[in-house]
């Protein structure tokens, strides 16, 4: 009697099983989910409205990049300007001086290439008496200088002329010391001046010489050397 009863349970319960699996009992609230989802549908928002956008172009490769072409190579390297230099030489007298402006000219040197600046014997300092009116004025002074004991020479540059040199000195300060030894010997009206002396000789300068120059020059100097001014 209970195996009736017990076989009779499962049966009923396969039969529940059943009916709930193939949605027989949905009126009455009792189904299995639905895998299909059909709300899911019900859900969407105007699904004919949708469309498919076309895949968007794919972006150009970027061309390679063209080497830039050389700098085109000079035909020839720039040739440097010839370096120019101040030269000179010298000093030549007036005779040598007047010779090589001939030979400068002779030889087709331009006259604007080169100079020749006179060269003026240093200043001199004298004890000097003068100038006086006549000549007798003059050797009435050399007498009395003579009687001091006193040596006199005649000056020779015209803008002390006529007059009386008692000394002549490379420097002021000899000519000084002499002018007082001849104060203490009772010389009363001399002085120190200085004689500027008039120009002897010449000097040849090139202030821009170039090799050509230098090298057309040097061969009308008989053997002087150009050096640097």
């Amino acid at each position: 009697m209970l195996l009736r009863t017990t076989a009779l349970a499962l049966l009923c319960a396969n039969g529940a099983y059943f009916a709930w699996s193939q949605g027989l009992l949905a009126p009455v609230g009792l189904a299995p989910e639905s895998a299909r989802e059909p709300q899911r549908l019900e859900q969407q928002i105007r699904p004919e409205a949708l469309r498919v956008a076309p895949a968007a172009p794919a972006a150009p490769e970027p061309e390679p990049a063209v080497p830039a072409a050389p700098a085109p190579a000079a035909s020839q390297a720039e040739t440097p300007a010839p370096a120019v230099a101040c030269l000179q030489t010298g000093p030549f007298d007036n005779a040598q001086a007047q010779a090589l402006r001939q030979a400068l000219g002779a030889g087709g040197v331009p006259a604007s290439a080169w100079s020749l600046e006179p060269i003026a014997p240093p200043d001199r300092w004298i004890v000097y008496m003068g100038r006086y009116n006549d000549a007798d004025a003059l050797e009435k002074k050399r007498a009395e200088l003579r009687a001091l004991r006193v040596d006199t020479a005649p000056i020779t540059q015209a803008a002390l002329a006529p007059g009386l040199s008692l000394g002549v000195f490379s420097t002021q300060e000899a000519a000084n010391d002499h002018l007082a030894q001849l104060t203490r010997r009772g010389v009363r009206t001399a002085r120190v001046v200085a004689e500027h002396r008039e120009p002897t000789a010449a000097r040849l300068r090139l202030p821009a010489a170039d090799a050509a120059l230098r090298e057309q020059v040097q061969g009308l100097l008989a053997g002087r050397p150009l050096a640097p001014c």
